[in-house]
């Protein structure tokens, strides 16, 4: 039980990570295109990915996300001096909500992945 809340604490302190990381580099470009934003919703939507199947829950996909999402939410809300992190420009939304739908649809494949995999085994059958 103690290596399971450390890895999920860890899955969650990974998300906060790539989400600290994010919030300062999503604004890299390659010519009109945020290459930055869009690479860290691919980032955004592997980890969760694998660390629901890793873990063989979606709990644990979850976790990750739950983790890229408040520090990235965090780092968007406007200081006492009206500046923010991540700016309300094109990249900065693909950021916030291109990484919030890619973590949504991981946490969903992986739970889809364990339904069908429960199903294949048939009732009964444990883990």
């Amino acid at each position: 039980m103690l290596r399971a809340g450390s890895t999920y604490l860890l899955l969650f302190l990974l998300g906060v990570l790539e989400g600290l990381i994010g919030c300062f580099q999503y604004s890299r470009s390659i010519g009109g295109v945020p290459a930055g934003a869009l690479a860290f919703c691919v980032l955004v939507f592997a980890t969760c990915l694998l660390a629901g199947i890793g873990m063989g829950s979606a709990l644990a996909a979850l976790t990750a996300a739950a983790g890229w999402l408040l520090a990235s939410l965090v780092l968007t809300l406007p200081t006492g001096g009206g500046s923010v992190i991540v700016a309300n420009t094109a990249a900065g939304l693909w950021y916030v909500y291109g990484g919030a739908v890619c973590a949504a649809a991981a946490v969903i494949a992986v739970a889809a992945f364990r339904a069908r995999l429960a199903v294949r085994r048939g009732p009964g059958a444990s883990r």
